[in-house]
């Protein structure tokens, strides 16, 4: 179980990547994110504040949490990319999932592997499968 500040790192880094070569978040990335933010149990009030005051990244200690917030990293990839080929959006997954402390070798199989699932969405288990592989 994460707490309340690594729950809000979490949502900061989401915003960052959102708003990584852009100044503001868009309509659909900001609804996922506003998702998130219910899931994660925080209040729309931090999760406001959080898009103009980011907060400093706080490193997962869980193995599997780390693959849960990559996985709604590559969901918000696809939100961004809408239909068109996002390299700069695959190089930006790749380095937060380094930052992560993720195997490079598993967060490239994933990106390889996006390309042929429809709409580039990797399922939730293959995802795990793929880290779990890696892991062990």
């Amino acid at each position: 179980m994460i707490n309340k500040v690594e729950k809000l790192s979490l949502l900061s880094e989401m915003i960052a990547f959102a708003t990584y070569d852009k100044p503001s978040v868009r309509n659909m990335e900001y609804n996922f994110l506003l998702g998130v933010s219910k899931q994660l149990g925080i209040a729309r009030e931090d999760f406001e504040y959080l898009i103009k005051n980011p907060i400093n990244y706080t490193h997962l200690k869980s193995h599997s949490e780390r693959i849960v917030q990559f996985h709604r990293l590559v969901l918000l990839m696809n939100i961004e990319s809408q239909g068109h080929n996002n390299s700069k959006g695959a190089i930006k997954l790749y380095n937060f999932g380094l930052r992560m402390g993720l195997s490079h070798e598993s967060i490239t199989k994933v990106l390889y592997l996006m390309e042929s699932f429809p709409n580039k969405i990797v399922p939730p288990d293959v995802l795990i499968d793929i880290f779990k592989t890696q892991y062990n």
